[in-house]
């Protein structure tokens, strides 16, 4: 059964994980960064890479000392290059390459979107659903995931992508709809600066919304063509801050709102918190029945439905996907509280198939690649 250390920076988290056989979590070390970039009310790639910097061998080391694993006893060593904050990337893949380097084992790149899919086939770490970044063991009574899960139909939410895939294996997934715009993360990001709720956005609008009435606002829901698979969501944005702020008077630099957030009383902010996320949801949902029926009417209907990504963690969204499994038939797939997050975990699983695939490794000379799509082969030197 191999070992991997597997390694995460593509944004503002910085994480390391030990993972055996591709599903035994023995370590999954996470350091958020949300404290150094809250007063921004988003992610600032220079602050993100510096604190990679600071903090990824430190965790990486906790990583090691948690799973009880020396680097004699890795069989080879992961990392997500692709996609993300360029500088981020760079400070992970350079440590992922000088430590396979000094012990001699084969080094993996992941794409980390492919990852997250990944994460919703995995068991959940023990003692650890609510706190990721705490050492957890595998649940053992997790079912595994084989080839009964594919073809699947799989959905990735986070604050930098919202896409939808169609997943022949953990290696193989093919893309059917993307944002077009935002992705929904960032939404709620947007959303949360809004309404006054603070950052990061996503936790706290679902705060608000779970404090919120059903009903008292009806925000749009952007579903583009009528059998698009793709997403946008900078309308409900807009809609939503005309909501709170109303209709801006004026034009250019002299162009003034009604009002502010604070203006509004707190109900009525957790009223549209709630208006926000039933639209952003529900286009979710919708998109993904549509997806479902397209698989099924091209001769591929899905085993499954796999679901990875930060937004997952949103809890009308794993509660939709419950009222969906038992409407469409179809086993939905969560990634597990602890593996939402950007995580090093699902990168040393999905690495698991691919060393099997190639014992090699992917060499030395991997690339740090910001933008989504297939990773430019190395070139090796002669």
């Amino acid at each position: 059964m191999s070992t991997i250390l597997g390694l995460e920076s593509s944004c503002d988290e910085t994480a390391a994980a030990v993972v055996d056989g591709g599903r035994w979590v023995r370590s999954n070390i996470i350091a958020s960064q949300h404290d150094l970039h809250a007063e921004y009310g988003g992610v600032v790639p220079e602050i993100a890479s510096r604190a990679h910097l600071e903090r990824l061998w430190p965790v990486m080391q906790r990583a090691l000392d948690e799973a009880g694993a020396s680097v004699e006893q890795l069989d080879a060593v992961a990392v997500g290059n692709r996609p993300g904050l360029i500088g981020s990337l760079l400070v992970g893949v350079s440590a992922a390459q000088a430590m396979a380097w000094a012990i001699q084992r084969p080094l993996i790149g992941i794409d980390h979107v492919q990852a997250h899919l990944y994460a919703a086939t995995m068991p959940a770490p023990r003692n650890d659903l609510a706190a990721p970044g705490k050492m957890g063991q595998a649940d053992e009574d997790a079912p595994a995931a084989g080839s009964s899960c594919y073809p699947a139909l799989g959905l990735v939410v986070s604050g930098g992508h919202t896409t939808l895939y169609r997943v022949d294996s953990p290696l193989s997934p093919t893309v059917l709809g993307a944002t077009i715009d935002d992705a929904v993360g960032e939404a709620y990001d947007k959303a949360a600066v809004i309404l006054g709720l603070g950052y990061p956005g996503g936790p706290a609008v679902d705060r608000a919304a779970a404090r919120g009435r059903s009903g008292r606002h009806r925000l749009p829901r952007s579903l583009l063509a009528p059998d698009s698979l793709d997403f946008s969501f900078s309308g409900l944005k807009t809609a939503l801050l005309y909501k709170v702020r109303g209709r801006p008077v004026g034009r250019g630099r002299q162009s003034r709102f009604e009002r502010s957030a604070e203006d509004l009383p707190e109900q009525d902010r957790c009223d549209l918190a709630r208006a926000f996320q039933e639209a952003a949801i529900e286009t979710l949902m919708t998109k993904v029945e549509r997806g479902i029926a397209q698989m099924a009417s091209a001769g591929h209907p899905p085993r499954s439905l796999l679901m990875g990504g930060g937004v997952v963690a949103n809890s009308l969204l794993r509660s939709e996907a419950v009222a969906l499994e038992h409407r469409c038939g179809i086993p939905v797939r969560l990634a597990p509280m602890a593996l939402c997050l950007d995580n090093a975990a699902m990168i040393a699983g999905l690495a698991w198939h691919r060393l099997n695939e190639n014992v090699d490794g992917d060499g030395l000379e991997i690339a740090a690649v910001a933008t989504p799509g297939r990773a430019p082969r190395p070139q090796r030197h002669r």
